[in-house]
C-alpha cells in the first residue's frame, strides 16, 4: 500500500457517530495514513481538536467558520478561533472563504468573517483551508493583498477549470482534489485542468461525508463518502494526468506534509 493523506474529511459529521472507529480502521486498512478533520464552526472546530487528541500522530484538525456560518461569526469567534490555534494538533485556519451558491449567511457577511480569519491565519502562523463557490472573483479580491503575509494555503475542492486554476497557482495556493474529478456529469472542467496541476502544488482529500465519487463500484447504500474512497479519487486521478500512481501519491503526500508541517505518523495502528 502506497501511504495517503486525506486532507480533508468531515469527520464531525452526524453520520460517523455511530461507527467512526470503524471507518478510521477501514481508511487505515487502505493505506490513509493520516487524516485533516475539517472544523467547519467553532463548536465544529472544538469537536474536531478532540477527535484529533484522541487519535494522535493520525488525525488533525483545521479551525474555522464556513461562509455558510459566517452569520454567526461575531466579536468571540476569532478570539475562540486563535484560543484554538495554540493546540498543535491545529494545522490550518479554515474551512473560510466564500459560497454564493446558497448564501446561507449573507455576501458581506461572509466577506467579513472570511477576512478575519486570514488575518487570524498570518497572526498564528497557520495555512489557509479555502472554501469557495461561485465567488472566485471576489475571493481572490479579498485574498490577494493579504496573501504575501499568509504561510499557505489550500483551494479546498477545487472544480474549476483551467483559468480559475491558474489563478490559483499564481498565488502559489496547494489544490485539493476530491471526488468530484469523477462525476461525468459536473466535473468536466476539472478534469481539462488537472492536468496542468504541477505535483509540488496538488493535494487529495475526500471531503468525506460529502462527494461520494460517482463512477465508485458497488456504492455504500448509504450514499455516505469516506477516506478509505481516497485510492479510487487517486487511480482517477492518475488515468487523467497519466502518471503513475505512487507518483501522485508521493507528490500529494509529501506536499501535505510540507504545508501543513506534519510529521510522518508512527507505525501504530488505529486502536
Amino acid at each position: 500500500m502506497i501511504p495517503l493523506i486525506d486532507i480533508g474529511a468531515n469527520l464531525t459529521h452526524s453520520s460517523f457517530d455511530h461507527d467512526l472507529a470503524a471507518v478510521l480502521q477501514n481508511a487505515d486498512s487502505v493505506g490513509i495514513s493520516q487524516i485533516i478533520v475539517t472544523g467547519t464552526t467553532v463548536t465544529e472546530s472544538v469537536r474536531a481538536l478532540e477527535l484529533s487528541k484522541s487519535y494522535p500522530s493520525h488525525l488533525f484538525a483545521t479551525a474555522g467558520v464556513h461562509p455558510h456560518y459566517a452569520k454567526e461569526f461575531d466579536e468571540h469567534t476569532t478570539d475562540a478561533l486563535r484560543d484554538l490555534a495554540q493546540n498543535d494538533e491545529i494545522i490550518a485556519i479554515g474551512e473560510c472563504g466564500l459560497d454564493f451558491h446558497r448564501n446561507f449567511s449573507a455576501r458581506d457577511e461572509q466577506e467579513n468573517a472570511f477576512i478575519k480569519q486570514l488575518e487570524l491565519a498570518t497572526e498564528v502562523d497557520l495555512p489557509v483551508f479555502l472554501h469557495q463557490r461561485e465567488a472566485h472573483k471576489e475571493l481572490v479580491s479579498l485574498l490577494e493583498p493579504i496573501r504575501h503575509r499568509l504561510r499557505g494555503g489550500v483551494a479546498h475542492c477545487f472544480t474549476g477549470g483551467p483559468h480559475e486554476l491558474r489563478t490559483y497557482l499564481d498565488m502559489d495556493l496547494y489544490i485539493g482534489i476530491t471526488g468530484w474529478l469523477c462525476d461525468d456529469n459536473r466535473g468536466g472542467a476539472l478534469r481539462n485542468a488537472v492536468c496542468d496541476i504541477p505535483l509540488e502544488r496538488l493535494l487529495l482529500e475526500t471531503d468525506a461525508p460529502y462527494l461520494l465519487p460517482k463512477d465508485l463500484p458497488n456504492k455504500p447504500s448509504s450514499r455516505r463518502n469516506e477516506p478509505k474512497f481516497l485510492p479510487h479519487i487517486l487511480k482517477r486521478l492518475s488515468e487523467i494526468m497519466k502518471k503513475p500512481v505512487s507518483v501522485i501519491a508521493d507528490s500529494s503526500r509529501i506536499n501535505a506534509e510540507k504545508l501543513f508541517k506534519l510529521k510522518p505518523r508512527s507505525t501504530s495502528k488505529i486502536a
